[in-house]
């Protein structure tokens, strides 16, 4: 099990700790109804050091990207961010990260903690371009500032316009007295905020800046499970339950994500996909009866005939409701298609809603 820079931290505050993507992350603090309702009003930190950390560099780095990611690289200026996929060969997903652009040949990507080497080798693997990789998954540690009142809070620690930062991008400069922090303007809440990269020795001092400077904020530790129920909240794909190497970009409502005016992995299949269409799709559902729906579920029509599984699921913190994600026949994916979730042998009425389910 791999520590964080900042395990011992969050076991001197009191965290659960559970083993997540062969980490030992905390799960919550003080639970997660109070810690979801902190990061949608005020200001939250998790510490997210597990992702991992690509840099690719070279003349041919963007020929690269552009040969292995779904999105359109070429449209990132300098400072800009983007959201986009590796596709496999046989219509799935190797996994979803984020493409920065820091300068021209030069390029980080920010990938799952529980894909870095699945995804080194991917890439890897189709580097025959020359293009010098990096792979400082381990050297470096990331925090989610996140909700309404992080920028606020945290620009007494920076000369950086947070507050004017638009969002998915991001600069590099000093942050609480540390040289050459990455501030992006990017999250998984759906809440505003801000996420940092930097050094794992300089972890220690960030993180305690960071609670020294939002203190009159109101500023909490955050743990993963409030990262899943905002992140659900939202109607963000988390890969592993919503996305994976079986699910296509377009059965996944990622068609904006996939770009046909340039070629890359299997773009052809699903160039098809998208013009002739999919048999099922991705849908967020709300329950109209009582009950909470999970991860696995099975999802029923009106005959009780199995049509799909929950992929991810809860009790909504913010909407008091429990909704969930799952794949269903395209017939029934439309808003407001009559859908039934099998809790414990008995099937729950549900409907098909429009993400995101919150909405500010």
């Amino acid at each position: 099990m791999k520590n964080t820079a900042l395990t011992h931290v969050h076991e001197k505050l009191g965290a659960k700790m559970v083993p997540f993507a062969g980490f030992n992350m905390p799960v919550q603090y003080e639970g997660v109804n109070a810690e979801h309702e902190i990061v949608r009003n005020g200001v939250g930190v998790f510490d997210v050091s597990h992702m991992g950390e690509f840099f690719l560099k070279g003349e041919n780095a963007l020929a690269l990207i552009q040969k292995v990611t779904s999105n359109d690289a070429s449209k990132l200026v300098d400072g800009k961010a983007q959201y986009s996929c590796l596709p496999n060969a046989e219509g799935g997903i190797v996994d979803d990260l984020i493409v920065y652009k820091i300068a021209d040949n030069d390029y980080m990507l920010v990938v799952n903690a529980s894909n870095i080497e699945k995804d080194w080798n991917w890439i890897s693997k189709h580097n025959d371009l020359g293009v010098e990789m990096t792979n400082a998954s381990d050297e470096y540690s990331l925090l989610a500032i996140q909700g309404p009142k992080a920028a606020e809070a945290m620009q007494s620690l920076t000369a950086i316009d947070l507050l004017n930062m638009g969002y998915y991008t991001f600069q590099i400069g000093e942050f609480a007295g540390i040289k050459d922090v990455i501030v992006s303007a990017t999250g998984y809440t759906g809440s505003g905020g801000f996420e940092i990269y930097f050094k794992n020795e300089d972890a220690e001092q960030i993180w305690n800046k960071v609670f020294e400077a939002g203190a009159s904020f109101g500023i909490k530790p955050i743990g993963l499970a409030a990262r899943d129920t905002l992140r659900l909240e939202m109607g963000f794909c988390l890969y592993g339950n919503d996305i994976d190497d079986t699910t296509s970009p377009i059965e996944a409502g990622l068609g904006w994500i996939t770009k046909f005016d340039k070629e890359f992995t299997n773009s052809e299949n699903l160039k098809k996909q998208k013009e002739e269409g999919v048999s099922r799709k991705l849908v967020g559902f709300e329950l109209v009866e009582r009950g909470i729906p999970r991860h696995d579920y099975e999802i029923v029509d009106a005959n009780g005939t199995v049509i799909g599984k929950v992929t991810s699921g809860t009790q909504s913190p913010s909407l008091g409701k429990a909704i969930g994600l799952g794949y269903v026949p395209t017939a029934l994916s439309s808003v407001d298609s009559e859908i039934f979730i099998r809790i414990r042998n008995k099937d729950i009425k549900a409907k098909v809603v429009k993400l995101p389910f919150y909405k500010k």
